[in-house]
């Protein structure tokens, strides 16, 4: 066992605690082990006043990380695996996927407003392509406007600036522990979320060395079968971190099941697939990359292509 492993990070405290969370299982997994935090500020952190979609989706959050993993500065990574490119980087691999909290969306309305309640034309924030498209969907008469920043600044924006609501992954304010702060939580039915939503992902490099085997002791198998068939379901559409495509698998006894969709940026038109299909949690990423990889194909077959951007 090395003396130390170096865990990259990003500094935001959702961040933080995403990876004292990994480092603090590493080390009930491995007692003795020392964990040293090693921060970084990636490109999606500085670019704050531009919409996500215009300042590109893939790699955002993870490309400085992932450089540090190649040339040996760092032996893993955290990242959130709604944030993270379908696709490996050569040297890569995602060595382990921890347990999942709760995917859904959380509803920050100021005046609290359930989105049934709002007036027509109100202001909804949020940065998310697949979240405005849903909620056009449900509400075409909404105003989508950007909203960037970490989680508290987002929520302090909601309140503070011309905002009559806005929309963030629930699994950040229970890991921050102000899941309070949210009117309500949004129904599957309405919202979707991002393939590989509130789930983390354990980046190292794929050479099979030493912090490759630690890492694989906080696999979770289950969450590795869901989050894989929702990834293979991106990736099969050809579509980024910011693509209009929303999906969640779920496992339930020996079954894995998954709903996805894919909505117009204008909420207009949208194709939704449902399929299931067997887990093995001794083969966890095969039993999600087969259903994920159907589902994108029934996706297109239905007219997923002429929806995306």
């Amino acid at each position: 066992m090395p003396d130390v492993l170096r865990l990259g990070t990003r500094t935001s405290r959702l961040a933080t605690w995403q990876a004292e969370h990994v480092a603090a299982a590493l080390q009930r997994a491995w007692p003795g082990l020392e964990v040293e935090f090693v921060p970084f500020v990636t490109k999606g952190d500085k670019t704050l006043d531009q919409p996500l979609p215009e300042i590109g989706g893939k790699g955002l959050f993870t490309a400085e990380l992932e450089a540090s993993l190649l040339d040996g500065r760092i032996d893993l990574a955290v990242h959130s695996l709604k944030d993270l490119p379908t696709e490996d980087p050569a040297g890569l691999t995602v060595g382990a996927t921890a347990e999942r909290a709760d995917p859904r969306d959380a509803w920050i309305s100021p005046e609290g407003l359930h989105l049934d309640e709002l007036p027509g034309g109100a202001v909804v924030g949020t940065s998310s392509l697949r979240r405005g498209a849903q909620l056009l969907r449900a509400r075409p008469d909404l105003v989508i406007r950007s909203i960037r920043g970490n989680v508290e600044t987002r929520i302090r924006k909601v309140h503070e600036e011309d905002y009559h609501a806005g929309v963030l992954a629930l699994a950040g304010l229970m890991r921050l522990e102000i899941e309070d702060r949210a009117q309500s939580v949004l129904d599957l039915d309405t919202m979707l979320p991002a393939p590989g939503q509130a789930a983390l992902g354990i980046q190292v490099r794929a050479d099979g060395g030493e912090a490759a085997r630690l890492v694989a002791a906080l696999d979770h198998p289950a969450t590795r079968a869901a989050v894989t068939a929702e990834r293979a379901f991106l990736a099969g559409l050809g579509g980024g971190c910011s693509a209009p495509i929303a999906a969640l698998a779920e496992v339930s006894g020996d079954r894995l099941t998954f709903r996805g969709r894919v909505v117009s940026t204008d909420g207009a038109r949208t194709v939704a697939v449902e399929a299931d299909g067997p887990f093995d949690p001794d083969a966890a990423r095969s039993s999600g990359l087969a259903l994920g990889r159907d589902a994108a194909a029934t996706a297109l077959d239905g007219g997923a292509r002429d929806l995306l951007p």
